[in-house]
């Protein structure tokens, strides 16, 4: 078996490295002593192995453990999974690190709500679990690149984790920065990264190497593969401690493909015999969460396979926190082996079936371009990532649109990652994908705009083409096999800011065939303490729905899939808006009883959900809604004098309040209603081999 050094390392393990160097990189810089909470301070040693044993102090130390990852649940949940996954019986959480999402642009760091991994971290000690952290740079985990930021792909030589400098470059400077937040957080003062360092791999990983120093754990599913614990680790490793760093609760779903489950009795099964066989166990997935956003990953081996927008991953909690056969069964194993009385389960957090709602306002893509400034001119096609976008750092999620024109008809033909939806004018006339890479267009006449809308649909997270993930038209595209030139391109990246653009005299009425793709904009009314439900969206093809500026993810009529997890935290009570169309949504900023001060000219002071019979007044400017409007309104205030001397107050009645706001982007065929229900359907059952 091989072993590599630290002067000799498959690229795999890049990112473990950079961590143990850069932990004493970081200690020589920064007394960190301050930074460590007072209750973390009495322990001499960290996590140990010794012989066959984890020791921990003087004591042995078995780690029962399960992942649960902060970006995929919203931070209001954080303590309810963290107190289900105490009263199971472990006493380890595993996270990973996603670097794409806390560094989404190039030296811009964001830690902050929902990606608080400080906080996360220090709940999890204060409910009485250990950490396990898996930092990256890498991290598969079915996300979007596995992990790395798109901006990497900037760069037409890039080669992902691996030694190419580029790569380095980057990983030490996030790092840099990760590093002073996850240092404090361990459990010993003063000492950079010194607790137990390890690597997680299948069979076929560990068969190219393993890290001399690094203790070696394994991946797996059933108890078929047990001897990979009783031999195959001994031979690589030697007499060290055992360990399943993924034993697979589940399993994730792609788009098209059935629902992924496995027997809750083969899992405490399988979970029984690693125990038995000496051995510490992570469950992945604890808790699977929910793909947020265009978080996904993808899969590209023969076929190419997104991941749906639920990480449900048949695990031992479901999306929204519910428990599981699996819960009970390992809950009752655990326990019996923990040696002390559980805690209890806490409650269930309840479900709530709202009204079905009716979109009223709409917004045609088509309408919309004029509102987003000047597009992208180019000669050639840019690819998402290198558009001059975002500070330089490219696009990274979201859709695409490129114009020109033409004068013919014909082939028309190119390279599209992943879906594109090809428009003469305003016309669909079909789609290019991977599999399908050319098109006939039909005989025009004179001038003729040709548009494809494209979708990244997830970049690949695992596999040998991780390097080929640039998204959009790749390179030129044809017609008859003549390059076109002269391109206009639009960034829909569908992010807040996305939607500022569109205020209320944008919007029209839903008219009886509308134009897509559009947006729509409804309403839900909300009497009572919101609860957690699942959006469903029969009748409707392919898009995307955002509510109060969260993304909520994708829906696609393909399946598995059929309803989206809306957390009840999200929601208000009142009135909440509602839309569809690719995602437009307005901030969602509390009444202030004033603002004052002179504000720069055409700045959008705020945006308001008023009842109709509402007037808006300030010193120097009115507004009331007119009777036809629906319920709500979403107003926009007008640019505000700024002349020398003038003073702007805006105050509103303490009544006033923001509701939830709701928004789809459909891309082909809107359905009638939005509706409601207390129960998720994740499609067909298909039982894992």
């Amino acid at each position: 078996m091989t072993t590599w050094s630290l002067r000799r390392r498959p690229a795999r393990m890049l990112g473990l490295l950079l961590l143990v160097i850069l932990g004493f990189l970081v200690l020589r810089r920064v007394d960190w002593s301050a930074l460590v909470p007072l209750w973390l301070r009495h322990r001499q040693l960290g996590l140990q192995a010794k012989g066959w044993n984890f020791m921990l102090e003087d004591s042995t130390f078995w780690i029962f453990g399960g992942s649960i990852h902060y970006f995929r649940v919203p931070r209001e949940y954080w303590r309810d999974r963290l107190l289900k996954m105490k009263a199971c019986g472990l006493n380890t959480l595993t996270t990973y690190v996603p670097w794409n999402l806390h560094e989404p642009e190039r030296g811009k760091f964001d830690f902050s709500g929902n990606l608080d991994l400080e906080a996360f971290v220090l709940m999890a000690a204060e409910i009485g679990l250990w950490v396990i952290l898996r930092p990256g740079p890498y991290i598969c985990s079915e996300m979007d690149l596995g992990g790395l930021p798109s901006w990497l792909l900037q760069d037409p030589g890039m080669r992902l984790r691996t030694t190419y400098k580029g790569f380095t470059e980057a990983v030490d400077l996030y790092f840099d920065h990760l590093m002073s937040r996850v240092v404090p957080l361990q459990a010993l003062e003063d000492r950079g990264i010194v607790e137990l360092l390890l690597t997680s791999d299948n069979k076929d990983g560990l068969s190219k190497g393993i890290v001399q120093g690094v203790l070696a754990t394994i991946n797996l599913q059933s108890t078929r593969e047990l001897q990979l614990l009783t031999t195959f680790l001994f031979n690589v490793q030697g007499t060290q401690p055992k360990m399943v760093m993924e034993y697979w609760t589940g399993w994730f779903d792609s788009w098209g493909g059935p629902h992924n489950i496995l027997d809750s009795s083969e899992v405490l099964k399988t979970v029984s015999a690693i125990v038995d066989a000496g051995s510490s166990i992570n469950l992945y997935m604890f808790h699977g969460g929910t793909n947020f956003g265009f978080m996904n990953g993808a899969m590209h081996f023969h076929d190419y396979k997104s991941d749906v927008t639920s990480y449900d991953y048949d695990a031992v909690l479901t999306e929204a926190g519910d428990y599981t056969a699996k819960y009970m069964k390992l809950r009752d194993f655990f326990g019996s082996i923990s040696g002390i009385p559980l805690p209890p389960p806490p409650d269930l957090l309840p479900k709530m079936s709202y009204e079905p709602i009716t979109p009223v306002l709409y917004l045609s893509l088509w309408d919309a371009l004029k509102y987003m400034g000047e597009p992208i001119k180019s000669e050639k096609p840019i690819n998402m990532e290198n558009l001059p976008v975002n500070g330089g750092n490219g696009q990274s999620f979201g859709y695409i649109l490129y114009e020109t024109s033409i004068t013919s008809s014909g082939v028309l033909s190119g390279r599209v990652r992943d879906r594109g939806q090809v428009f003469v004018n305003t016309v669909s006339i079909g789609f290019l994908d991977y599999k399908t890479t050319k098109i006939a267009v039909p005989l025009i006449q004179g001038y003729t705009v040709l548009r494809i809308l494209v979708e990244n649909r997830g970049r690949v997270n695992y596999g040998e083409n991780i390097d080929d993930q640039r998204k959009g038209l790749i390179g030129n595209l044809y017609l008859n096999d003549s390059p076109l030139k002269k391109f206009r391109i639009y960034s829909l990246d569908m992010k807040k800011s996305f939607f500022q653009r569109f205020g209320l005299d944008k919007w029209s009425s839903l008219p009886e065939t509308p134009t897509l793709p559009a947006f729509f904009l409804g309403s839900l009314s909300i009497s009572s303490t919101p609860c957690d439900t699942f959006l469903k969206l029969e009748g409707w093809e392919k898009g995307v729905v955002f509510i109060n500026g969260q993304n909520l993810g994708r829906y696609w009529n393909i399946g598995p899939q059929k309803t989206l997890y809306l957390p009840g935290p999200w929601l208000s009570s009142g009135i909440n808006q509602v839309g569809a169309s690719s995602p437009f949504l307005f901030p969602k900023t509390p009444c202030p009883p004033a603002l004052p001060g002179s504000l720069p000219s055409g700045w959008r002071v705020c945006q308001w959900v008023l009842p109709p019979s509402s007037s808006l007044r300030t010193s120097c400017w009115s507004l009331s809604l007119p009777a036809w409007f629906p319920n709500p309104l979403l107003l926009t205030l007008p640019p505000l004098s700024t002349s020398p001397g003038t003073r702007t107050d805006l105050s509103c009645p303490p009544s006033w309040a923001l509701s939830p706001q709701v928004i789809i982007f459909e891309e082909t065929m809107a359905g009638p209603a939005l509706q409601f229900t207390e129960t998720p359907h994740l499609g067909r059952n298909q039982y894992i081999k």
